[in-house]
C-alpha cells in the first residue's frame, strides 16, 4: 500500500489558483502527479537474477525513494540477454541510489548503461569493489565498442554498444567508497552497511535499514556468498544485524563442492599429467578472483616442486590490471594464510608471464611444448581463450580445465557437457582435448555452506519472516528451497518482476 500527497489545483475568487495538498492512498507506486510519496512498507521488486544466475538487480522502494541493489548484465542466450540488457530496470528519474555488492559484471555491468541514460546519483560500494569496477567496466565498454566497429566494417547489421568508455568512467565519479561494517546513509531515512561476503576481493553482503517510522525494517541481501578457506580473501562474515527479510543467492543450492584444500592438489595432478604427454593446460578463468587464486596456488605448487617447471601465461589484459588492483588492496587479504604472510609478491614469480598485446597472444599458439595458459572469459563467451580453444580444443594431448560455474547456453557449459563438436568463433571444432573440472575453486558457497550462512543470519534474526532465493537456476533453487523448508524457513523463489512488501 502507498500513501502520498498530491498537489491539486484549487480555484479561488478573482481567478486565483492555488495548489493544495490532498492525501491519497494507492496500490500503484507509479501513480502520476505526486509531489511527495512515501511507502508504509518496504517493497522489493526482483528485476534480475530471478530464476536465473545473471543480471542481478533488485529494486527497493521505501520512504518515497527507489534504491537498486546491483545492476548487472544478463548473460547466456544472446537474443534474450540482449533484450533484457537494453531494458532499464525502472525509469532513470525514479532511481535515487545504487548499492553494489561486488564488481562482477553480472552484478555491476549495467551501471554505465544507467549513466548513459542520465543517472547521476550515488553508487555505494566497498573501496576494492569500486577499484575493480574502474577496470572491469572500462574493459566491457571497450569490447562492445570494438566489436561494433569490427562487425560494421564487415557489413554486419548489429545493435550499437550498450555504453561507451565515457559512461564507464562516469560510473567511477559517482562511486562512494565505504569500509566494511560502517553504516552510511543511502538516502533520507535509509542507511546501509557492508559485510565481507568472501566471494571476490571487495565483495559484500548488504544490510539495508529503514530508520524512519515507529519500527525499523531491515533487509539483508547476501550478494554472492563465498567459501571458507579460499585463497587470498577472507572467509564470509554473515551479517549479525537482525533481518526481517533475506534475499539470498542459490547458485549451488543443489550440490556440494570438493574441498578447497583438495583443489590445489587436483590442479597439480592435472598439470603433471598434461605436461607428461606434451600438452597444454587451457584454463578459461574470470579475470578477477579466479586468475589470482590460480596464480597463487601455482606459485605454492612450484615452491613445493609439485609441478614441472613449465611456463605459465596469463593472457588477459583485464586479469593483469585486476592483479594490480589486488596488489593495491592487500589490507583486505586473509592474513591467517601462511603464503599471504610469507610471500612478498603473491602474483609474480619466475615462471609467470603476463601478456599484453594481441601479437604476444597470437605467438602463444606457435610455441612448442607444455605450458599453462590462463585466459578470459570465464564462461568462454568471449576473450582470448576462444582463439586458444580454436587452436587447441581438437588436440588430445591438451587439457581444458574448467574452474568455475558455467551458465546455461554458454560455450563453457557445452564444454562441461563434453559435446563432441563445439562452435568456436563461427568454426566447428572437434572437442578431443581432455576436459577436467575442479569445483573446489568455485567462489560460490555450495549447498552446505549456503545453509550454514543463512543459519548464522537466523541466529541473530528472531523476527526473520521470509527468505527469497535469487541468482540460481530453477533446479538449484528448488533443491535449496526444499532443504531450507525442511528446517522451518519460509522460502520463496521469485520470478522476474515479482514484488513483495514487508
Amino acid at each position: 500500500m502507498y500513501v502520498g500527497v498530491r498537489l491539486t489545483d484549487m480555484r479561488w475568487p478573482y481567478g486565483i489558483v492555488r495548489k493544495l495538498p490532498h492525501i491519497f492512498v494507492s496500490r500503484d507506486h507509479r501513480a502520476t502527479g505526486l509531489e511527495s510519496l512515501f511507502i508504509d512498507d518496504m517493497e522489493i521488486e526482483f528485476a534480475g537474477a530471478a530464476r536465473e544466475v545473471t543480471g542481478s538487480c533488485h529494486i527497493v522502494r521505501v520512504n518515497g525513494k527507489t534504491i537498486l541493489l546491483d545492476c548487472g548484465l544478463f548473460q547466456g542466450h544472446r537474443s534474450d540477454a540482449e533484450m533484457k540488457n537494453r531494458s532499464l530496470p525502472c525509469p532513470i528519474d525514479q532511481i535515487d541510489a545504487v548499492v553494489l555488492s561486488h564488481a562482477h559484471l553480472d552484478h555491476s555491468g549495467r551501471l554505465p548503461f544507467l549513466v548513459n541514460h542520465g543517472f547521476s546519483k550515488s553508487i555505494h560500494a566497498t573501496k576494492a569493489t569500486a577499484d575493480l569496477c574502474v577496470i572491469m567496466l572500462a574493459d566491457s565498454a571497450h569490447i562492445q565498442e570494438s566489436d561494433f566497429e569490427f562487425l560494421n566494417r564487415h557489413g554486419r547489421t548489429v545493435s550499437p554498444p550498450l555504453y561507451g568508455l565515457r559512461d564507464a568512467a562516469r560510473v567511477d565519479e559517482l562511486m562512494q567508497r565505504h569500509a566494511y561494517e560502517e553504516w552510511f546513509d543511502v538516502c533520507a531515512g535509509v542507511r546501509a552497511r557492508f559485510f565481507d561476503a568472501g566471494h571476490i576481493l571487495g565483495s559484500a553482503s548488504v544490510v539495508l535499514e529503514r530508520t524512519s517510522g515507529a519500527d525499523a525494517s531491515r533487509l539483508i541481501f547476501s550478494g554472492d556468498i563465498g567459501r571458507a578457506g579460499l585463497p587470498i580473501i577472507r572467509d564470509p562474515a554473515p551479517p549479525a544485524d537482525a533481518a526481517d527479510v533475506v534475499i539470498m543467492e542459490s547458485t549451488y543450492g543443489n550440490r556440494d563442492h570438493e574441498s578447497v584444500a583438495s583443489s590445489r592438489e587436483h590442479l597439480g595432478r592435472v598439470v603433471r599429467e598434461t605436461a607428461a604427454r606434451g600438452g597444454r593446460i587451457l584454463i578459461p578463468a574470470f579475470a578477477v578472483g579466479r586468475t589470482q587464486e590460480l596464480v597463487y596456488d601455482l606459485q605454492v605448487l612450484s615452491r613445493e616442486n609439485a609441478i614441472p617447471p613449465i611456463p605459465i601465461f596469463i593472457d588477459s589484459p583485464l586479469a593483469t590490471a585486476a592483479t594490480g588492483v589486488f596488489e593495491q588492496n592487500t589490507d583486505v587479504f586473509d592474513r591467517t594464510e601462511g603464503p599471504v604472510r610469507e610471500i612478498e609478491r603473491l602474483f609474480q614469480f619466475e615462471r609467470v608471464t603476463y601478456t599484453s598485446s594481441t601479437e604476444e597472444s597470437k605467438k602463444l599458439n606457435t610455441r612448442v611444448g607444455p605450458m599453462i595458459l590462463i585466459a578470459g572469459s570465464g564462461m568462454v563467451e568471449g576473450g582470448r581463450i576462444l582463439h586458444h580453444l580454436l587452436n587447441g580444443a581438437s588436440n588430445p594431448r591438451n587439457t581444458i580445465l574448467i574452474v568455475g560455474f558455467q551458465a546455461e547456453n554458454t560455450l563453457g557449459r557445452r564444454i562441461v557437457e563434453r559435446r563432441p563438436v563445439i562452435r568456436v568463433l563461427g568454426t566447428e571444432v572437434e572437442l578431443r582435448a581432455t576436459v577436467d573440472i575442479i569445483n573446489g575453486y568455485s567462489a560460490h558457497a555450495d549447498r552446505t555452506e549456503l545453509v550454514e550462512w543463512i543459519g548464522a543470519v537466523r541466529r541473530t534474526s528472531p523476527k526473520l519472516r521470509q527468505v527469497y532465493l535469487v541468482h540460481g537456476e530453477a533446479a538449484a533453487q528448488e533443491a535449496l528451497a526444499g532443504t531450507l523448508g525442511s528446517q522451518s524457513y519460509a522460502v520463496t523463489c521469485p520470478v522476474l518482476h515479482d514484488r513483495i512488501s514487508f
